[in-house]
């Protein structure tokens, strides 16, 4: 483990002084389940630490560097630091191979391990604010996540698909567009949903998710595309 702890900190630009907190770091909940004689804590305290470590500096950096009103720097901030964006991010250094998880959740490379990497990043920001201040960890943070706010802005990504699709629809054709379910199965608990994004009659996208809500977002991310919006 101390050879692949060397090559992630080689790629994260942070040698730790204490190796433990980056093992911790990486240490989720389900592996301390399986193995109780592992003797460092999960990381979720130093993912709640971590988070505000990560708002503060990204809050710290759009203020500074930005004039623009507050409403719309949260919405820069929210684009930054949502689990999507972590989880997306974590693969420039590949932290889902470092990270310790029980039988079960190793297997699982869906939703639950998005989640599961975007925590770990968090964690791996706060072990480096407890092993070497907030300079280091302002630098990891400035390298990794704030590099993505210009393509986040050009591209519009801090816009809610949804709003925005129904913003260029008023504007090109003077439709509101409509959502309808045209599938749903599963059990109570894993429901997933089909949903159609309609101009008038005509259908334009659909997009699926667990939820009604994720699935208009899916669709009306689709139909950006096949518009050209």
């Amino acid at each position: 483990m101390a050879e692949n702890l060397s090559k992630l900190e080689s790629s994260i630009g942070v040698i730790f002084r204490d190796k433990n907190l980056l093992l911790q770091a990486l240490t989720h909940r389900s592996y301390i389940n399986e193995n109780p004689k592992w003797p460092l804590d999960h990381n979720e305290r130093l993912e709640f630490l971590g988070d505000a470590v990560l708002e503060l500096v990204v809050t710290e950096h759009l203020y500074r560097t930005y004039p623009n009103p507050e409403g719309e720097l949260t919405n820069w901030r929210a684009a930054l630091v949502n689990a999507v964006m972590l989880a997306d991010i974590s693969k420039v250094f590949d932290l889902n191979e470092y990270m310790l998880l029980s039988r079960g959740e190793a297997k699982d490379t869906g939703r639950a391990r998005q989640y599961i990497l975007a925590n770990a990043m968090e964690a791996v920001i706060g072990a480096i604010y407890l092993d070497q201040g907030y300079e280091k960890s302002a630098e990891f943070i400035h390298t990794f996540i704030l590099s993505e706010l210009p393509r986040i802005i050009k591209n519009n990504l801090y816009r809610d698909a949804k709003s925005l699709f129904q913003e260029k629809a008023q504007e090109q054709v003077g439709v509101t567009p409509n959502y309808e379910v045209i599938q749903e199965w599963g059990p109570d608990h894993a429901r997933q949903f089909k949903v159609g994004v309609y101009l008038g009659k005509d259908l334009i996208a659909e997009g699926e998710g667990p939820s009604k809500q994720e699935a208009q977002q899916k669709a009306a991310e689709t139909a950006l595309k096949a518009k050209g919006w």
